[in-house]
């Protein structure tokens, strides 16, 4: 009913919005508003352009791939129940008994509907029956391909309000030159057949003499009918037998028929001068459109109708429907109301200047006079209008329900206008919740880059944050070589770059192998695998990081020399303590010897070499690295130590370990991991794939409790691989005494 009127009104378009979500989900609808170039949330009562309303139907047929003729039905469907949920169920069930009196009264429904909505532009519409019993349904409409919403809505309205099944199909569909210009004028052709309501069949022993019996009690009640009817008559003439019959079913509980006789008086018992005065706007006017009387009010404020015999069509032009002003034009639409305004010039001069008359009502043309009867009142929708065409609620009839419009009508636009503030502020408060949304995400990344992320929610939570222990973790330290000569050498702003460079790219490689960036202290970088989230494979993951490390570097420059600049790496495997220190600029930091044992393979490093502590290259055995024995150096604090250097992984190309990888070596669910850690890097990457990437490693302190005493020479090798093969799952370790120099491991 609405939609054709209000295609511009925010109403519509949520209805689109509605059906979508509702039929399609919500992933369709962000869709169908991203290619539409549309907002999210539309007002009520807000006027948009039509070509939003257009946009997003053709936008709606691409992406669910049906024609637009569907999918306008689709809608039109759905229009009728999205009005009955938002209020107007008893208002449309009202407009009439049947599915023909409902559309003979849209008209009517919509000029009530103009006092909310002032800006829409309703069609109209006018029933025809054919002589085959037939029924024709005119769609006029300055709308163009709207139609096919028609039969959607009539068919819903009759299936839910007349229990009946309506097909609906165009006959003709044509463009009229009327008064305002082309209109689309479509004939449907409506068929409807009633829905028979299923009897329900009682076993009986004898049919037949049950029927009769009950057909003979019904004669017998209708025959006693009769005798009272024709005592109670006041129709004196004699009447045959079966028209005391068709007279009793009509007149009593019969159901054969739902209508009356209506009984007319041979004259009208009303005086002109009174029929003026109860009826104060009204014009009755002939084929010609000559004026024959008027009431009063109305020559009141239009004087010239006053002088019978003027044309009206001087006076006044057609409004709605938009139609010329003639006899034919007007019994086309003569179920329709009509909105007629005053012309400016034929206004007295005191007039003029304020807003022009409007007049609405029916007409009714009376065939034996072949005159057409315009019964009208002013067209007013508050006190305000009311104030501007210098009238009273007494120039009303007092049997006009205009009077009492107009004043519920004050009350309704004020709760319009509170309900437009009302939207206005929600979707303010949407589009602020919008953007402190996006805010607290990056809030919330900048903070899970600071901090393990399950760290971070706790210290949101206000819960304190517990220390703990990690049995097994691979920890790297790296420094650039001759940092402290650049740095005298340098301006600041140039170590700034170089440092902001190296960073951004090591920032980057640890979402590739998902391992935890500790702290940078000047030129130093901490990383570490296995913490805070346990996984086996935290050795391979920091191996590979420390060989992305070294292929990165040489792409910054040292700003003295211009060429690559160098750096060292150090890594080692052990258990660490981890937890959160201080509450301003709070820092998650590990503690342990594990940590100074890292330290001290950086700073004992070589420069462009990846120095392995022999636990670090026990834990990296077997995994496709090829690891060479640097052999026995004094190490600060820890005496002699066997270490190792670590030159490539024999298995995975330069590109995987960069991130550089093609798809299919990237795993969605190694990036998701990535990205919780909250890594800020803006391009794209490919996490390299780890058999354990699902994994947790619950605890390894068997493991590392059993290596030491291994290295110690306290348990022998078989004793251990069992061990840890029934409880620890985690990789074999050799043995610590292997002297060859050049290890192909796989």
């Amino acid at each position: 009913m609405l939609m054709s009127s209000l295609p511009q009104y925010g109403f519509i378009n949520t209805c689109l919005k509605s059906l979508v979500i509702e039929k399609f989900g919500e992933e369709t609808w962000e869709k169908l508003k991203t290619q539409a170039e549309v907002q999210d949330t539309f007002m009520t009562y807000t006027v948009y352009d039509d070509a939003i309303t257009l946009k997003l139907i053709q936008e709606a047929c691409k992406i669910l791939d049906v024609s637009e003729d569907a999918m306008l039905k689709l809608f039109g469907e759905y229009f009728f129940t999205f009005c009955k949920m938002s209020g107007y169920d008893r208002m449309l069930q009202t407009l009439g008994g049947n599915l023909t009196e409902f559309i003979e009264n849209l008209d009517a429904l919509h000029s009530y509907l103009a006092l909310s909505y002032q800006e829409m532009n309703a069609p109209s519409f006018r029933v025809e029956k054919r002589t085959d019993g037939a029924m024709l349904l005119h769609y006029y409409s300055d709308r163009k391909g709207l139609c096919h919403i028609v039969p959607g809505i009539i068919e819903s309205v009759a299936r839910d309000f007349f229990n009946s099944e309506v097909t609906m199909e165009i006959l003709t569909q044509s463009e009229e030159k009327e008064r305002t210009g082309e209109k689309e004028h479509v004939i449907f052709l409506v068929l409807q057949k009633a829905k028979r309501p299923k009897r329900k069949t009682k076993k009986t022993t004898n049919p037949e003499s049950v029927d009769s019996h009950k057909d003979k009690e019904a004669l017998d009640v209708a025959f006693q009918k009769m005798e009272n009817y024709s005592a109670l008559s006041c129709c004196p003439e004699k009447k045959s037998h079966w028209d005391i019959v068709r007279s009793v079913v009509k007149f009593g509980k019969g159901n054969l028929s739902h209508t009356f006789d209506p009984v007319y008086p041979e004259r009208l018992w009303v005086e002109e001068r009174t029929f003026c005065n109860a009826f104060p706007f009204h014009i009755v006017f002939d084929e010609e459109l000559r004026i024959k009387q008027a009431g009063v009010n109305i020559q009141k404020f239009v004087p010239g109708l006053r002088r019978p015999g003027s044309r009206v069509d001087k006076y006044f032009t057609v409004v709605h429907p938009q139609v010329t002003f003639t006899i034919f034009s007007i019994r086309k639409f003569i179920n329709s109301q009509f909105v007629l305004r005053a012309h400016r010039e034929m206004l007295p001069d005191s007039q003029r200047n304020q807003p022009m008359l409007k007049l609405r009502g029916q007409m009714i043309w009376m065939e034996s006079i072949q005159c057409m009867m315009y019964l009208c009142s002013p067209k007013l929708r508050s006190l305000e209008e009311l104030e501007e065409q210098k009238m009273h609620i007494s120039d009303i009839a007092q049997h006009d329900t205009t009077r009492d419009l107009i004043l519920l009508n004050q009350q309704r636009l004020a709760e319009i206008e509170l309900s437009n503030q009302l939207e206005r502020k929600k979707e303010e408060l949407r589009i602020l919740s919008k953007n402190l949304e996006a805010e607290k995400k990056k809030t919330e990344t900048l903070l899970y880059a600071m901090l393990p992320k399950h760290v971070a929610n706790l210290l949101k939570e206000g819960k304190k944050v517990e220390a703990g222990e990690f049995n097994s973790c691979t920890i790297l330290f790296s420094d650039i070589v001759t940092f402290t000569n650049i740095c005298s050498a340098c301006e600041p702003i140039q170590i700034v770059n170089m440092l902001n460079s190296m960073y951004s790219k090591f920032d980057r490689l640890t979402s590739v192998h998902n391992v935890y960036k500790v702290e940078t202290i000047g030129d130093a970088y901490m990383v570490v695998g296995g913490v805070p989230v346990p996984i086996a494979s935290h050795a391979k993951r920091v191996a590979n990081f420390a060989l992305g490390m070294r292929t990165a570097a040489r792409e910054v420059m040292n700003p003295i020399t211009g060429e690559p600049i160098q750096i060292r790496v150090g890594i080692h495997t052990g258990p660490v303590l981890a937890g959160v220190v201080g509450e301003k600029m709070p820092r998650y930091c590990l503690f342990g010897d594990t940590v100074n044992t890292a330290s001290r393979m950086e700073s004992h490093g070589l420069p462009n070499k990846i120095h392995l502590s022999p636990t670090a290259f026990r834990a990296l055995q077997n995994q496709g690295f090829e690891i060479v024995e640097r052999g026995e150096i004094e190490v600060k604090g820890k005496g002699k130590m066997t270490t190792y250097i670590l030159r490539q992984n024999l298995y995975a190309t330069e590109n995987e370990i960069m991130g550089r990888a093609e798809k299919q070596h990237s795993s969605h669910t190694d990036q998701k991991e990535a990205d919780d850690l909250g890594n800020l890097a803006s391009k794209t990457i490919a996490v390299m794939k780890h058999a354990d990437s699902q994994q947790l490693l619950t605890s390894s302190s068997l493991a590392y409790e059993a290596e030491a005493r291994l290295c110690n020479g306290e348990r022998t090798k078989g004793d251990v691989e069992q061990q840890l093969s029934d409880q620890t799952r985690t990789q074999h370790f050799s043995d610590g005494n292997a002297h060859s120099s050049f290890c192909v491991l796989l």
